[in-house]
């Protein structure tokens, strides 16, 4: 026991202390998310009914039911579920059983040889102590990782919510540009059909009949153009849906959707609820419990084993009862190095992971405040081009009735025509680029925020 207990103190003097975490990980929140609020309640998992379409609400839950991925990551779940089992398991006893059998010759005391047939069962079992938390820390590892993969699967479906809530966005602007072009694709034959009369009655030259064939033209390629758009954005939907290429059911137009309210102050503590970020979190605690059990490696190990039966046979009158019980301690003393590099390779996990978390957590600062200025300076420059918008019709209205009245040139008219197509595209643009940011902030924020925290904050 003494030469034992030398050995274990000799072998832990020689790992050294325990590693510390690199200190670049910590994180601080900027300064400008200092502002509290009140708690409120969990995420909110249904954020994108918050935009009013009814068709949006069943697409992404169409998506959540049929999507390939959210498949995929629920059978990693199921494996990392396993492996926590198997981890779990290694510190119950190990029992097993036997029923050797026998066959050979007796001697009787008067010298006449017999036959004997004779059987051991035996049952035998075997437990590591564990003393130094080998087991114990390996299976909290899988226990982390286990978190770490439900996380990965949050993230997964947290995707594939904003991916089809973006993607069908995206389709109603694509909407909106295909009207927009068909609008002024009439408004240019009509055009047309005046400056071929003018043309023709000798009002006007051929060059105002060829600029406005020109025009007709330009305007008429942005339908087919936009009608290609709309089918490869439903191909990509329904991609995301689970389905085969098809049409996509469209609900509230893009102008009508609604934009929700926003909290003047998003608490930090929101982004803990990000499930990238929890699993950043739970992959360095994974590595962590697995940096101990690889030290707990380079320790001595006892292991009691025992088992216990009877021997059976026809030459025994009686059944004979057998046991055995032993201890055995198991203590690297000379392996190459294996054990300090195994040490020194968990301890490179734990660094890469703790460094991992640190760029999640800024990640995901970025993201918010990136979504954050996306709602504000496109709905800036929404406003800005509807006003632009309204200008640009108010000239083209001018420009025709001065061109008809012949007080002004064809060209005039023409460059008001170019500029309200060119204001109204931008227009549905913005539009669709403030609603995406709505969507993003939502996922930045790991799902949104709770009623409770928008009540509690002053707009």
């Amino acid at each position: 026991m003494l030469a034992a207990s030398a050995l274990v103190l000799a072998v832990a003097g020689c790992i050294g202390p325990r590693p510390s975490a690199p200190a670049a990980t910590a994180v601080a929140p900027p300064p400008a998310w200092r502002t509290a609020l009140a708690p409120g309640g969990p995420v909110r998992a249904d954020w994108w009914n918050a935009f009013g379409d009814p068709v949006l609400t069943g697409l992404v839950a169409r998506g959540l039911a049929n999507n390939p991925d959210l498949g995929s990551a629920a059978a990693r779940i199921d494996e990392a579920r396993a492996t926590e089992r198997l981890a779990r398991a290694q510190r119950l006893p190990l029992v097993g059983g036997s029923v050797p059998g026998t066959t050979g010759q007796t001697v009787s005391p008067l010298g006449t040889p017999s036959d004997a047939i004779g059987a051991q069962p035996a049952v035998s079992i075997s437990y590591d102590l564990d003393l130094f938390g080998r087991l114990r820390q390996a299976n909290r590892a899988a226990q982390a990782q286990l978190l770490a993969t439900e996380g990965a699967r949050d993230t997964v479906r947290l995707g594939i919510e904003s991916s089809i809530a973006i993607g069908y966005i995206t389709l109603r602007a694509l909407d909106l540009r295909l009207a927009v072009a068909r609008q002024t694709l009439a408004a240019r034959a009509e055009g047309l059909r005046i400056a071929r009369r003018r043309a023709e009655t000798g009002y006007t030259s051929n060059l105002e009949l060829r600029q406005s064939e020109y025009e007709y033209r330009a305007t008429e390629q942005l339908v087919p153009a936009a009608q290609l758009a709309i089918s490869r954005q439903e191909n990509a939907l329904s991609l995301l849906l689970g389905d085969n290429p098809g049409p996509i059911p469209r609900g509230v137009p893009l102008d009508r959707l609604a934009t929700p309210a926003i909290p003047d102050g998003l608490p930090a503590d929101l982004l803990r609820r990000r499930p990238d970020l929890y699993q950043a979190e739970q992959t360095l605690v994974a590595t962590d419990r697995s940096l101990d059990s690889a030290r707990a490696a380079m320790l001595p190990n006892l292991a009691l084993t025992g088992s216990a039966g009877v021997a059976l046979s026809t030459a025994l009158a009686n059944p004979i009862g057998v046991f055995t019980v032993g201890a055995s301690i198991l203590s690297p003393i000379f392996d190459g190095g294996r054990l300090r590099a195994q040490t020194d390779a968990a301890t490179a996990r734990r660094d890469q992971a703790a460094f991992a978390y640190r760029r999640a957590a800024l990640q995901a600062f970025r993201e918010v405040d990136d979504s954050l200025a996306g709602v504000q300076r496109s709905g800036e420059q929404a406003i800005a081009l509807s006003g632009q918008r309204d200008a640009l019709a108010g000239a083209l209205r001018n420009a025709s009735n001065r061109y008809r009245a012949g007080y002004s040139a064809y060209i005039d008219q023409l460059d008001a025509q170019r500029g309200l197509l060119t204001a109204e595209l931008s227009l549905v643009q913005a539009r669709a680029d403030r609603l995406n940011a709505y969507v993003t902030l939502y996922q930045a924020m790991g799902g949104g925020w709770s009623p409770a925290d928008i009540t509690a904050t002053t707009r």
